[in-house]
Order: C-alpha cells, then structure tokens, then sequence
C-alpha cells in the first residue's frame, strides 16, 4: 500500500459537519468561515529530520522550510495566510541555539507574508527533530482554487523550473502566493496544486479530482538547472526530464484554464512576475489518463511522482 492509498483508506468515513465545503483530498480543508463571501483555509503539514532535511542543516532554512510547505498549500488554493501554530517534537539532548534559529527562518516568513504565529506545543521525539505547523488563511468564496475544475481543451501551466529541488531549492523556495492570488484576481482558473511532490503525481491528483486526462509535451517541461548539472554528475541516474516530472519539492504552481486565456496570461506574466518563469505544458483531455508527446509520438505516462512508502 503507497502512501496515496494509505490516505484514501483513512479518509473515506471521516466524521464531518455543516461547516465542511472541501475536506481530505485538496491542498487546504476549505471550511464556512460563517462570514459572507468568504471561506476559511485549514492546513497541516510536517517536516521531519532525515527526510526533509538532513542534521546539521541551517537551521534557519529548516524554519523558513516548515511554514513554506504550509504556505506553498494556501497558495494552491489562491487565499491569503492569517495565523500559525507551531509543534516542534525534540530528542532529550538538543541544540537550543540551534532551535532558536530554526523560529528565527521562521519568523521572517512569516512577517513578509503578515501571519501571526500564536503558539503551539513543545514535546519530545526519540533520536530526531519533528516540525509540524497548522496554518489558518482566508478566501473569496468565489475565488478558492479547487483540484477538480479542470476541463477538456483547457491549457496546463507551470511555474519556475522543475526538478533537482534536493541541491538546494527545497530548503530556500519562495511560496507562490503572490503569484496565486493575482492569477485567480486576473484570470479564470479552474484548477491549481502546488508541486509537492512532483509534477507527474501531483497533476494526476488534478485528472483524478476532475475526471479528465491530460497530455503534456516533453520538450516544454522547464527542466532546472539543478537537474541538468546532477544528470552530468550522475549519468547513470535519472535524466533531466525523468527529475523534473518525479522528483519532489519544487513548490511550484501547476494549474488550468481556459485555452483562449493562455496568450494573454503569458503577455501579462511577464510584466507583472518577469523573474518567474511560466510555461505552457500541454492540455487537459477528455480521455482519461496521463500522456506524454516527445520525438517519438504521444504515449502513456509512466512516470510517477514522490511516495513517502510504497
């Protein structure tokens, strides 16, 4: 059983109530925030020492890391951050300078995206570190990005470059909420996920959610540098283009709308993000499954992303 499974075998009878609009199975719960025209964002995630960082890490990335993941899921969802609380689980002999630091990353994140973080708890955890951060935000009812919106015909994007995210990015990333919110103000998408856990997983959750297929073209998969330089320190390893499609971290948007849009969204991108790159990647089918075209014709995908267990 991989871990996709896992949750869905945990999910299926999950008690709700009448404030539930979206629950398991999108970045962020979407709740009535009892307020008109607005609903509430409810996320939790966690990063644990050996598998999302290793010991000995800056520990001010770790911090800037833990919220990021947090905030990367807000953004998938085109709301706003409001409030954090913080669990942080430490063996019996820790680093308390070195925790300090890891709330100093945190903190200035925290700051330049206006969330208050208003507690937590403190435990212990044997032989490593465990972070894990709920994080509340905000949106236009109007306005919330779901997984399951796509339609046939619509153009598929992404943002920034994808793989090789282990040299460094997976620490350091920048949360797209910016990016998010102007692109749900400016345009009509349908759907959006952030890229946790690479692009072949995750936007099967998009074509699982919405009942759609999808073909992406090979030579238009903004492949990093990062995976190109390891590629050439690894040549036995995995190649540029298998990195960028599986590897996990990147962070990235990866959303769908309308294929008349996309002139005008790639006109407007590049005044308003001329840092970030955008691409065009392929296109939602109404034939199920995920395919890929390249030099030899289009064929079933069978790459898949990033598994905690399989």
């Amino acid at each position: 059983m991989n871990e996709f499974d896992l949750i869905a075998k945990l999910t299926k009878s999950l008690p709700t109530n009448s404030s539930v609009i979206a629950t398991a199975g999108d970045d962020c719960a979407v709740l009535d925030s009892g307020q008109p025209g607005r609903y509430l964002l409810f996320k939790t995630d966690a990063v644990v020492e050996g598998i999302h960082f290793e010991s000995g890490a800056d520990p001010a990335s770790v911090g800037h890391k833990a919220l990021a993941r947090c905030l990367s899921d807000i953004a998938a969802m085109a709301g706003r951050p409001i409030a954090a609380l913080v669990t942080i689980a430490l063996p019996k002999t820790f680093d308390v300078d070195y925790v300090q630091k890891i709330y100093h990353g945190m903190d200035a994140l925290a700051r330049r995206y206006n969330v208050a973080i208003v507690g937590g708890e403190t435990t212990t955890n044997p032989e490593r570190m465990l972070i894990s951060i709920s994080l509340l935000g905000d949106v236009a009812s109007d306005k919330c990005a779901m997984r399951s919106g796509a339609k046939a015909g619509d153009a598929l994007f992404v943002t920034g470059d994808l793989g090789g995210s282990i040299a460094e990015k997976h620490l350091q990333f920048e949360p797209r909420i910016n990016e998010a919110h102007w692109l749900m103000e400016n345009f009509s998408l349908h759907a959006m996920i952030d890229l946790s856990d690479g692009l072949a997983g995750d936007l099967r959750h998009i074509l699982s959610a919405s009942k759609v297929g999808a073909e992406i073209r090979a030579a238009s998969i903004p492949v990093s540098r990062a995976a190109k330089l390891h590629a050439k320190l690894k040549p036995n390893g995995k190649t540029p283009l298998i990195a960028a499609l599986s590897d996990g971290e990147d962070f990235e948007l990866l959303f769908a709308l309308p294929s008349k849009d996309a002139v005008e969204l790639l006109d407007r991108w590049k005044q308003q993000f001329p840092q970030t790159r955008l691409t065009c990647i392929g296109k939602i089918t109404a034939t199920p499954g995920l395919k890929i075209r390249d030099q030899h014709g289009v064929r079933e995908l069978n790459i898949h992303g990033y598994a905690h267990f399989s």
